[in-house]
């Protein structure tokens, strides 16, 4: 991303250690290292300090990053990563509790090797998620096409709601795959009985 490059640029322009720097916008030193190599990507309250402390624009900060956010947020991976990790979870539980209740015991290796497939999405997904940290981006894009004032963006970025709302999902989730896995047990027991 351009971003490191711009921020590194600046920091030297202005002959500025990394650890000076991340004193004057209250940041630690690693912060900023993190920033330079790419490893993470500042919020958008951080963006607009830079901006400020450098006296140039959020735009000239993130050249052309705007654009890559973009296709990030909306990235066909992620969304193919969604369906496959669904799809292997529901196969996991229309052919695997069958396969148990046949098989017993021995039936259980399909629903754990479909589970675990469906895990590897999981984690594939939230893996890019963290990598590109699809909230800030979401800030970032909609502070630059001013869906937004910064006040407004921090309050919806209430870390607990975030919270809330996550463990609600899994929950939801969660039961919906239990609720087909018991209409599945039972249709799978009332054909063998019958």
């Amino acid at each position: 991303m351009n971003f490191s490059k711009q921020l590194k640029k600046y920091r030297e322009i202005n002959q500025l250690s990394q650890e000076v720097l991340s004193e004057k916008i209250y940041v630690t030193r690693q912060t900023i290292s993190k920033w330079e190599n790419d490893k993470s990507y500042p919020d958008i309250h951080n963006l607009v300090a830079l901006s400020i402390f450098f006296d140039i624009s959020l735009d000239e900060l993130v050249k052309g990053d705007v654009d890559i956010m973009k296709n990030v947020v909306t990235s066909k991976k992620m969304n193919q990563d969604s369906l496959k990790m669904l799809i292997f979870l529901l196969l996991a539980i229309i052919v695997g509790i069958p396969s148990m209740l046949i098989f017993s015991w021995r039936g259980f290796s399909p629903f754990v090797i479909l589970s675990g497939i469906s895990m590897i999405f999981a984690f594939r997904l939230e893996s890019l998620k963290k990598k590109y940290n699809i909230k800030t981006y979401k800030e970032i894009i909609a502070f630059t096409e001013g869906h937004a004032n910064l006040d407004e963006i921090r309050m919806k970025r209430n870390q607990k709601k975030d919270i809330a709302t996550k463990i609600l999902i899994v929950l939801v989730f969660a039961l919906s795959a239990g609720l087909l896995a018991l209409i599945v047990k039972v249709l799978t027991e009332f054909i063998i009985n019958h």
